[in-house]
């Protein structure tokens, strides 16, 4: 059997990355300017959020092993990627309320919230909420979504982390609903930081995690409120009034409320 030309083309720079899709995808459909940017930033958004999604599952395997050193290594890519998905507002924030205007019908029914890989992201953190789904047709992505509600957070990983490093955790919580706060946990949190090692080290990381999440939600809240104030967003969503909501609500509960007692 004759391999075909394709399997003897030399592998190149374009093709690994497989660029003439890659830079084919920006589909504009108006003649404004600014278009594109706004296109190319949130297909970047969209590969960074594949990247963090890779980067936490690999990041619960290495918890629930127990393994300090990678599951750090881990943690510290994921809050740099972050650190980046929050810089590029800028780059949003240079066009204008009015450039946007210049093509925004052209978006129809599309909206961020339809962003199944975020609501992905938010899940696998802990978010527990069917509402999400609702905004995302029967589809692989929408069962990611749902099925990243049934099994165990970031947070239940890192609960199953210190109970292999030999600590007392709380069992039995139902990985499906919301997490909420633990004094059972505080409690055990307390000793962790009392024993100053590699678990206080972990559990900083992931409130430099939540952080960075609440980073994110606030730079973004008010770079829709500086582009379209509070107008409806597009595809009918509340915009920056819904945004809003999503401001100040921790993902890991009990990393915050321990603070008050160190």
């Amino acid at each position: 059997m004759t391999d075909s030309p394709e399997n003897n083309a030399a592998l190149t720079y374009t093709s690994y990355l497989a660029l003439d899709e890659v830079l084919n995808a920006q589909r504009t459909r108006s003649e404004e300017h600014d278009e594109l940017l706004f296109i190319v930033i949130h297909q970047v958004y969209e590969l960074w959020f594949k990247q963090i999604l890779h980067e936490l599952a690999e990041l619960q395997r290495r918890l629930e092993a127990g393994a300090t050193a990678h599951a750090v290594r881990s943690l510290r890519r994921v809050l740099t990627i972050f650190k980046v998905i929050v810089a590029q507002i800028d780059v949003l924030e240079t066009m204008t309320p009015s450039q946007f205007t210049g093509f925004r019908e052209r978006l129809d029914a599309s909206s961020g919230f339809q962003s199944a890989q975020f609501r992905e992201l938010e899940s696998v953190l802990g978010r527990r909420d069917e509402r999400v789904v609702r905004h995302h047709p029967p589809s692989q992505a929408r069962d990611r979504v749902t099925d990243a509600m049934t099994r165990p957070s970031v947070f239940d990983s890192f609960v199953t982390y210190l109970a292999k490093c030999g600590y007392d955790v709380p069992t039995g919580r139902d990985v499906s609903k919301p997490l909420e706060p633990s004094e059972d946990l505080q409690e055990v949190l307390l000793k962790v930081y009392q024993d100053d090692g590699g678990p206080s080290t972990i559990a900083e990381h992931l409130v430099d995690l939540d952080e960075g999440v609440q980073e994110w939600r606030y730079r973004h809240v008010k770079m829709v409120e500086r582009t379209i104030g509070d107008k409806t967003g597009t595809g009918g969503s509340s915009g920056a009034h819904y945004l809003r909501k999503t401001l100040f609500q921790p993902m890991f509960p009990d990393l915050w409320a321990v603070r008050s007692r160190l």
